[in-house]
């Protein structure tokens, strides 16, 4: 596991973490956020290196879904000034980009071919430190990362070698993200720990980092959104997301990241709205196959210890955060046979079945008309 520093202005202490993994004058790659630049937290962050002597490069061309292609400029770039530690600043996207260009960046092959797990990834890696500046997708706990491809489809990257070393956790990094953001990246962490404590992985051991992140969501995530400069609010749905990283990196995911992914292929959606609607559309047919496992995880909630509890619980959650239960006129013209089609991709299958219950083509079809419908 990564060590992980917590707190209000944790990320002043970015060079001497940076000390502690490579030597002094050591070039560093600054993979972040463009949305950051304006909010001066790039600069500050490589204004910190510098400061403790090292030579900072920046790369910003990551867009939400980072692509392949992206991923071979940050590495190739990485190749050419030396670096040996990389820090990725921002959400998900620029984590998911960061551990992936860490991780391939010692070899010269592109990151295509290491997609899906294709090929090992290199023994080499660059030393790794993230500041997550959302609190949904636990990147920074996890030995995943995501690439799109050229078509759009989501490609999985794991292995050990994508796990930082240094993981920073301030909330004040957060305090700046949209209520529809906050919304939405939180109902991301939830859904982690709801699908690692409800699908065939779940364990009894691995479900004390479910249900911790499920209350913290559950008790913060309203508050974060109404009163954004709450940081213990801020703090608390932090600690959730880390949790719940841990929780899908030990028991992996289930249907709701299927159809969430499925739908991000076919139009732009943010991934923690996309994964948010479609467990809340999923979970009457989903609950089935777990009902037990269901009312643990109502009753992290604080709700009543049922599979319909938990439901119940989960509509109310999202209503009071803000977030619609639909999926807009983004997704006017998509059928479900097209949604079906995607979700029964092979990038997509092992997490139906990671799901309790059996999901074939006619289960598939079934529930992306209940979510396109929703």
């Amino acid at each position: 596991m990564p060590r992980i520093t917590v707190g209000a202005g944790a990320r002043q202490g970015l060079a001497d973490l940076a000390s502690g993994l490579v030597p002094a004058g050591a070039a560093v790659l600054l993979a972040a956020d463009p949305g950051l630049e304006a909010l001066g937290l790039v600069a500050e962050a490589a204004d910190t290196l510098r400061r403790g002597g090292f030579t900072v490069v920046t790369f910003t061309d990551i867009k939400s879904d980072p692509t392949l292609a992206q991923a071979d400029a940050a590495a190739d770039l990485a190749r050419s000034v030396g670096a040996t530690l990389l820090v990725a600043l921002g959400g998900g996207s620029a984590l998911d980009l960061g551990k992936a260009v860490a991780a391939v960046a010692g070899a010269e092959a592109p990151a295509a071919r290491y997609a899906l797990c294709a090929a090992p990834l290199p023994v080499a890696r660059l030393k790794t430190i993230v500041l997550p500046t959302t609190s949904g997708t636990g990147s920074e706990t996890t030995r995943t990362a995501i690439l799109s491809g050229t078509d759009g489809a989501k490609l999985w990257f794991w292995g050990e070698e994508l796990k930082p070393d240094e993981v920073v956790l301030d909330p004040e990094l957060t305090v700046s993200l949209p209520a529809g953001l906050t919304a939405a990246t939180g109902l991301d962490a939830l859904v982690h720990a709801v699908e690692a404590a409800t699908n065939r992985n779940a364990n009894p051991a691995n479900d004390a980092h479910a249900h911790e992140a499920i209350r913290l969501v559950a008790g913060h995530l309203e508050t974060a959104v109404r009163t954004p400069g709450d940081l213990a609010a801020r703090e608390a749905l932090q600690r959730a997301a880390a949790l719940a990283g841990i929780a899908i990196d030990n028991a992996g995911t289930a249907i709701a990241h299927t159809i969430g992914h499925a739908l991000a292929s076919l139009r732009p959606i943010h991934h923690g709205r996309a994964v948010g609607v479609a467990m809340l559309a999923s979970l009457p047919w989903v609950v089935e196959g777990s009902p037990d496992a269901f009312a643990r995880c109502a009753a992290a909630m604080g709700a009543e210890a049922s599979p319909q509890g938990f439901i119940a619980a989960y509509r109310a959650l999202m209503q009071r955060a803000g977030l619609a239960p639909t999926l807009g006129p983004a997704f006017d013209g998509v059928t479900p046979e097209a949604l079906a089609a995607q979700m029964a991709r092979p990038e997509n299958m092992p997490m139906v079945r990671s799901t309790r219950r059996e999901a074939g083509d006619a289960e598939l079809l079934g529930l992306a008309r209940a979510t396109l419908a929703a």
